[in-house]
């Protein structure tokens, strides 16, 4: 049914009674899924069928039969409105930033798989996960974890820990060492069985009279408060502040330093002038009456077949204009603008990643009304190292809460299909995956 106002859906079932090749376990005959092709469809309308398990392949949309497939696929999305970054999140935030504002390339070669569609292999907060039950806890466990990335931690916990370390030495040091004292002679009992089971002597142990010890991170959110309080202190001129004060102030203190950083945080953050690179995101319309998408359809083209061709491992006649025109430039989808809709309005954009003038990453998403769906991914193997797959998930998610302030009903985003069985799908779960799964 169309959306008032707009021309109807038009479409061309296929039915579902045939199988065909699986992408994912190479079963000749074991994918099983109902199709049609898409002549032309409101963006509502694709709202409802992607709600219901539904996906688009260019203008083919499709719906596994679960219970009858080879590998069943799970619809999954994440509410972009409650994301919270996770410290891997961080890392591949930083990671980036630091590539832009210093040129710091990091040495150790991304090993994630980018997004795709569903003819290859298809991340978030509370995902609506439509089946758990066959998940374990132990398959949900990242296969490998990277500690060789130079990351700097957000509150610089490392160095606290060092500092407290110190500390820590400091006093061992001061004690009196009876290492001599304590060695075994040949035919005497050890002494230091005899100390483990002799009873403390008076006078040994804490001393009461000393205040306990405490840590180096303590000590110096004390120090910040009374610099805090003495500030205080001087805008009343030299009136002394009240308890009630001194309470907000400490909660005030507190409940800044403790609120952790957003994807817009690492993502909006000002650069320096003299920054070596230069990141910018462009959202285009599919659309070759559109300038800006026929302008860079070449390059973007040429992009596409660089990375099918190397990380799919396609051959040239796979990968051409006339396959990346049918596969991401073709979309059923009539653009649409509400009025209480985005500014871009609804429809199929790509959007693209410019660094220093070229395009090294694009995503092709839809922005519906309540979500924006992502379909693909494809970008530079030269920047695998930046995560680009990742890097441009939690971009998505950040454009997805920019939307919802314009469109306060567009609050979703969709990764595409799960298939627990891929080994190649389980980077979702590992990377952008947050602690809870909602239905």
């Amino acid at each position: 049914m169309a959306a008032g106002g707009s021309s109807p859906s038009i479409v061309e079932y296929f039915g579902g009674e045939d199988g065909y090749r699986c992408g994912y376990c190479k079963n000749e005959t074991g994918n099983l899924s109902h199709g049609m092709w898409a002549h032309s469809m409101t963006v509502q309308d694709y709202q409802d069928l992607i709600d219901r398990g539904w996906r688009r392949s260019g203008k083919y949309i499709y719906k596994p039969i679960m219970n009858q497939t080879c590998c069943p696929q799970y619809t999954i999305r994440c509410q972009a409105l409650c994301f919270q970054t996770s410290k891997s999140h961080k890392k591949v935030l930083k990671k980036m930033l630091k590539f832009i504002s210093k040129g710091d390339v990091s040495k150790v070669a991304s090993e994630e798989e980018p997004m795709d569609s569903h003819t290859e292999d298809v991340v978030a907060c509370d995902f609506a996960y439509k089946s758990e039950s066959h998940v374990s806890q132990s398959e949900l466990t990242p296969l490998r974890v990277d500690h060789t990335e130079g990351v700097e931690n957000e509150d610089k916990d490392t160095g606290e820990t060092k500092e407290e370390v110190n500390v820590q030495k400091v006093e061992l040091g001061s004690l009196p060492t009876c290492a001599d004292k304590d060695t075994p002679v040949p035919g005497e009992p050890s002494r230091s069985a005899k100390i483990v089971h002799a009873p403390p002597k008076p006078g040994k142990g804490a001393d009461l009279s000393k205040p306990p010890c405490r840590k180096a991170k303590d000590i110096r959110k004390e120090r910040k408060l009374q610099k805090l309080l003495q500030n205080q202190m001087c805008t009343f001129e030299g009136s002394p502040l009240e308890a009630g004060n001194e309470v907000f102030l400490l909660q005030n203190s507190k409940s800044k330093t403790n609120q952790p950083k957003t994807i817009e945080d690492f993502v909006f953050v000002s650069l320096p002038d003299d920054a070596p690179h230069k990141l910018e995101v462009r959202l285009v319309p599919v659309s070759f009456e559109d300038p800006q998408f026929k302008s860079s359809f070449n390059q973007s083209a040429t992009l596409f077949a660089k990375y099918q061709m190397a990380i799919h491992k396609d051959t040239p006649s796979d990968c051409g204009e006339n396959e990346f025109t049918r596969f991401l430039c073709d979309s059923p989808l009539e653009a649409e603008n509400a009025p209480n809709g985005p500014e871009c309005g609804y429809g199929s954009f790509h959007q693209q990643y410019w660094l220093d003038g070229k395009i090294i990453a694009v995503g092709v998403i839809d922005i519906l009304p309540y979500c924006v769906s992502s379909v693909y991914l494809y970008y530079d193997p030269d920047y695998s190292f930046l995560s680009l797959g990742v890097y441009s998930a939690l971009r998505e998610i950040a454009f997805t809460r920019q939307l919802h302030e314009k469109a306060p009903d567009l609050c979703f985003y969709y990764m595409g299909f799960y298939i627990h069985s891929c080994p190649k799908m389980r980077y979702k779960l590992m990377k952008v995956v947050l602690r809870n799964w909602a239905e």
